[in-house]
């Protein structure tokens, strides 16, 4: 079962389930938090309430995505309750990734690792304890607030400051804090987390600059289980033509931590546990094409996709023009 949030012919947002190339709105909710919302007070099951909320109106699931009117398919009504974050060298293929951007890979002595090397190693070890165990601590970054999140279809603005604008396919978890401070997962989502890698590069101590960037998920929320074994494909576009393409791989199998690691490394801080906040939290990938030497222009487009997840995550790359040096003024 997938959702999206889409604008309708009037102009509204609306939640809606995707039936092949037909979407059908939801009743009673137009948006997929007020869905989270509703479940929670009637303590039901999403998949049971989807069900019983799905309207028999048709959508054409084309004209949605032609002409431009996919929103983000998870949000907030107060952007600034939208928690973007993330984790990292949580995917067997990252640390090789890393290596190519850092210093000595994953197969020198624990002396001469990196410290990312050391995480991504702790990782492998203990990232997938027993269930209610806490396992290894992965490395954890904060994007920004909902405001961040762009649209499916929508460019994506690299500042003007930024030294690279690369795409990260990954896959996203979308949460809710009940009103007791109880985090729930409603789904998974495809994501382009966005980064600059050129600055990381310079030097890891800058990471959380890097990552302080736009980012885009969807257009489709998984609602139930991930599967283990994820398979996709990361495409850059340049000029209608494939400039680099190369497949991503996701799922447990396919990670050195289990989701519920990753989970409670986040949700043990309070300050992500406050009542009716949602989050989006990526998970990681080992799949860059920064890492195959490509850099992105303005005008490229970004192509994500995976069958599990329905219809690709396109977005354009822009770069945003120059502005002044933001002076700060005394009161």
């Amino acid at each position: 079962m997938r959702l999206i949030q889409y604008v309708t012919e009037a102009g509204k947002q609306q939640a809606g389930v995707v039936n092949g190339e037909h979407i059908h709105p939801l009743k009673e909710v137009v948006s997929v938090y007020e869905l989270a919302e509703k479940a929670l007070q009637e303590k039901t099951g999403l998949e049971s309430l989807i069900e019983k909320l799905q309207s028999d109106e048709q959508i054409s699931y084309a004209e949605l995505i032609n002409e431009n009117r996919l929103l983000s398919p998870f949000s907030h009504e107060d952007p600034a309750h939208l928690f973007v974050t993330g984790t990292g060298l949580t995917h067997l293929g990252s640390a090789d990734t890393r290596a190519n951007m850092h210093a000595q890979g994953s197969d020198s002595s624990n002396a001469e690792l990196t410290d990312s090397m050391k995480m991504f190693k702790a990782g492998v070890q203990n990232g997938k304890p027993k269930s209610g165990e806490q396992g290894a601590q992965p490395e954890w970054f904060y994007k920004g607030d909902g405001s961040i999140v762009v649209a499916p279809g929508k460019a994506l603005s690299s500042p003007h400051f930024a030294l690279d604008a690369g795409e990260e396919p990954e896959i996203a978890g979308l949460y809710i804090n009940d009103k007791d401070g109880q985090p729930h997962r409603i789904g998974f989502a495809l994501g382009n987390e966005f980064s600059d890698h050129i600055t990381e590069k310079e030097n890891y101590l800058l990471l959380a600059h890097s990552k302080l960037r736009q980012c885009s998920i969807g257009p489709e929320i998984l609602v139930g289980d991930l599967p283990a074994n994820i398979k996709g494909y990361s495409r850059i576009i340049r000029d209608n033509e494939v400039l680099w393409e190369k497949e991503f791989l996701s799922g447990e199998e396919n990670m050195s931590h289990t989701i519920e690691n990753l989970e409670n490394h986040h949700f043990k801080y309070p300050i992500f546990r406050q009542p009716g906040d949602a989050h989006i939290h990526f998970y990681g990938t080992a799949t860059l094409s920064f890492g195959d030497g490509i850099r992105t222009q303005a005008g490229d487009i970004f192509e994500i996709a995976a069958d599990t997840f329905g219809k690709p995550l396109r977005n354009k790359l822009q770069i945003e023009k120059e502005s002044p040096v933001q002076k700060v003024t005394k009161l």
